[in-house]
């Protein structure tokens, strides 16, 4: 009787464990979505950071396919008035004007990164300082907007089909295994934090605004915009970011979503503007006993704050039962980021939208 009484009550638990779970990870529901007027995630394919020839995903894993894409990048950044065909550089690197104008040009929809500068203007970046994309260690928060636009993105000696830019000296004043041309007279980092930046001659990208990029795409293509925080903290500088970026999308008057991985940041859409498809980022994540928020965030456990319409989860596990739990709730999956014509296809049976990069797509 008492092992009767056990088995109970570890069925009772377990029953009330998973009807949390799905409680928890339950999207939007239908109805609801139906209600406000909530558009669809478009069905297209979505260039990642724009369609560039120098950034992300152009490692030695894909080189054998993304000479194809780098090539298409530049011919579409001509076509759209950018460069000129004997620039020997990268003329459309990642999140630039150049890159997010290709992507028009190709029919791409974009997917890009917003956050704020010291001077509290939105801008397209991803990463949380400019060391990769300019071999510049100096934070996105401690520039203005006028620093950052005399930062050229992936400046000489990069070539077309670099991932990264060629870094200048780290904290220690040593250049990162020789791939390092400093400014002159900056032998460390606290000297790039003190010098005068200076704009260089010629040609070059920056960090864009993400009010003229706005301008640029003009309706052409849809956006899935990602608000960009550092994951640890919420704080007023955060809802800065969301009114402001809120406030430059609601004048805008062509497509788009939105998507975080902070479920607070969805969860201010959620009661701010509820109309707006949100969406939430994600991936698969081990679980530490000192970080399990991070865990939880993988299971999609901190969907109860955002309540998404679509999950954007890393490629490799959309398999998950999470996932496609999600899914067939009513959340529409987009897979990130799928960096070959095999990676597409094997994800497909996962995925209902696809962001990609570093290779040409074939459907």
């Amino acid at each position: 009787m008492a092992s009767k009484g056990f088995l109970s009550r570890v069925m009772v638990g377990g029953a009330l464990a998973a009807g949390g779970a799905l409680w928890a990870l339950s999207p939007r529901l239908a109805h609801e979505r139906k209600g406000r007027g909530v558009r669809e995630v478009p069905d297209v394919l979505y260039a990642h950071r724009g369609l560039h020839d120098a950034g992300s995903g152009l490692t030695e894993d894909y080189v054998a396919s993304s000479g194809e894409y780098v090539a298409l990048a530049r011919r579409m950044a001509l076509q759209a008035g950018y460069g000129t065909a004997d620039f020997l550089g990268p003329i459309a690197p990642e999140n630039s004007m150049a890159a997010f104008a290709a992507a028009c040009e190709a029919g791409y929809g974009i997917e890009l990164d917003i956050q704020l500068t010291a001077d509290g203007q939105v801008v397209v970046v991803h990463d949380a300082d400019l060391l990769r994309v300019a071999g510049d260690p100096r934070r996105v928060e401690n520039l203005s907007y006028e620093e950052l636009s005399r930062i050229a993105l992936f400046p000489a000696p990069a070539k077309p089909g670099d991932s990264k830019a060629y870094a200048g000296p780290d904290e220690d004043g040593d250049s990162s295994a020789g791939d390092s041309v400093a400014a002159d007279g900056v032998e460390s980092a606290e000297d790039v934090e003190s010098a005068e930046t200076v704009a260089p001659q010629g040609y070059y990208q920056h960090v864009p605004l993400f009010a003229d990029v706005l301008r640029l795409v003009d309706g052409r293509v849809p956006l899935i915009v990602e608000y960009k925080f550092d994951m640890m903290t919420w704080d007023a500088r955060c809802t800065e970011l969301m009114e402001q970026g809120d406030a430059l999308l609601r004048d805008y008057e062509g497509p788009y979503v939105v998507e975080s991985f902070m479920p607070q940041a969805m969860g201010w859409y959620k009661k701010n503007h509820p109309e707006i498809c949100r969406g939430q980022l994600a991936v698969e994540a081990q679980f530490d006993s000192a970080q399990p928020q991070q865990w939880a965030a993988g299971k999609l456990l901190g969907d109860w704050i955002s309540r998404p319409d679509f999950i954007a989860y890393d490629w490799n596990g959309g398999e998950g039962l999470h996932v496609q739990t999600a899914r067939a709730l009513g959340a529409t999956a987009v897979s990130w980021t799928v960096r070959s014509q095999e990676e597409l296809e094997r994800s497909g049976e996962w995925f209902d939208r696809h962001i990609f990069e570093a290779f040409v797509p074939r459907q």
